[in-house]
């Protein structure tokens, strides 16, 4: 069997067939011959019209322990819808790279799996080249249909750097993909998504979650005024836990045991844990605060009144459950709890939209972890574009396909 007969059953380059290989120093260099005469420009505009012609190489998939490289010669084409000269483009490469495609889906798949500093060492290729094929396949792959089909989305903001840097991420509540990646956590973060949406998709939204800010409601209420806004029921419960905690600090400032110790600690667990999830130790000392100090036990009783308000209450009662616990808290005379009441009474319809459309945050505290797991992973990036690319790969429902397994 000839040399490059082998060659070609075993790359089996697309649109291609070899035509030499040669031994050099830097590995392997197959020489390749496109299959067809027209060539093709990035918009896709086909002519048979060269502008001119250069010599060009593609870093391949190792062949044992040499690196492969593909060569050929490479036209630049005037198009004409462009209406400028642009170097065209092959099937077996991603417009301009330096690596074929089956190299880069192999770059792409380890990266959604482990660091860049281990994907160059494995491959033996630089960082900043995993960091460019990264970006080119996530460009490949991540498109405007993304943004179709939307109609219930969350929002949320994580800090990317130090000195409050952050970036405004937007998911689909069905399907959990990460939809948009914007710097900043103003409102014109948010602003942006729904102008890349569209009048049409942006009708078809229904609902946004969020938490209790007011950056995210307002942008919102801007851009799309039909969609109901709803606050995330875990941020409301920890208003309702903070201000537990200042009745609970007052009632035990002049404790002879002293703040700070096993004992303080441990009770101040109880007052926070779920009524369902106290063990027997945890409930007695919760009866006994309910018994001896009444204030404390009046705010954890509305504590886990808020808290029934998510679990046990049905969507149609909803609002007049709310209202008897706003009603019982602006009785109790206890400050914390009376502001925590005015502040649920100001945001009232968004906290009910919650329990009425079955709607929280959770899926995008999700992300969020998964994307802190992302910058641990890669110990921090170099620029926001870098680590947007990786949110995309990794959670933006991007699937990469293995050579070996097409």
């Amino acid at each position: 069997m000839r040399v490059s007969t082998a060659f070609n059953r075993m790359l089996a380059v697309p649109g291609a067939w070899v035509d030499g290989v040669a031994f050099a120093p830097t590995g392997v260099v197959v020489t390749i011959r496109r299959r067809g005469r027209r060539l093709r420009c990035p918009c896709g505009w086909t002519t048979t019209a060269r502008y001119d012609t250069t010599r060009r190489r593609w870093r391949h998939l190792d062949m044992g322990a040499c690196r492969l490289w593909l060569e050929t010669d490479i036209a630049r084409v005037a198009c004409q819808r462009c209406a400028r000269v642009r170097t065209e483009e092959v099937p077996w490469a991603r417009p301009r790279a330096r690596h074929t495609r089956d190299f880069e889906d192999v770059v792409a798949w380890l990266a959604q799996r482990s660091d860049k500093t281990t994907v160059a060492t494995l491959l033996r290729c630089s960082w900043e080249a995993v960091d460019n094929i990264v970006t080119r396949v996530v460009a490949d792959h991540i498109d405007e249909r993304r943004l179709d089909g939307l109609y219930r989305i969350g929002v949320d903001e994580i800090a990317y750097k130090r000195h409050h840097n952050y970036l405004t991420i937007v998911a689909d509540h069905d399907s959990g993909r990460v939809v948009w990646v914007e710097k900043g956590k103003r409102g014109k973060a948010l602003e942006g998504f729904f102008e890349a949406l569209g009048p049409e998709r942006r009708d078809q939204i229904e609902a946004v979650t969020m938490d209790l800010g007011t950056t995210y409601r307002d942008a919102t209420r801007r851009c799309v005024p039909h969609a109901v806004v709803c606050f995330d029921p875990f941020h409301v419960i920890q208003i309702a836990n903070r201000a537990l905690d200042s009745v609970f600090k007052a009632a035990m400032r002049f404790h002879p045991s002293g703040v700070g110790d096993r004992d303080w600690r441990r009770t101040r667990v109880a007052l926070r844990t779920g009524a369902e999830h106290l063990d027997t130790s945890q409930q007695e000392l919760v009866n006994a605060f309910r018994r001896g100090r009444h204030r404390l036990g009046r705010g954890w009783e509305l504590k886990e009144g808020l808290r029934d308000f998510y679990r046990l209450v049905e969507p149609a009662d909803a609002r007049s459950y709310l209202k008897r616990w706003i009603t019982a808290a602006l009785r109790c005379r206890i400050p914390a709890f009376v502001n925590l009441a005015r502040q649920i009474k100001r945001n009232f319809e968004q906290i009910v939209a919650a329990v009425e459309h079955g709607l929280s945050n959770a899926r995008l505290e999700g992300v969020m972890a998964s994307i802190r797991v992302i910058q641990r992973r890669g110990y921090g990036f170099h620029s926001v574009d870098s680590l947007a690319s990786m949110v995309f790969l990794c959670l933006g429902g991007v699937t990469v396909t293995l050579p070996t397994q097409r």
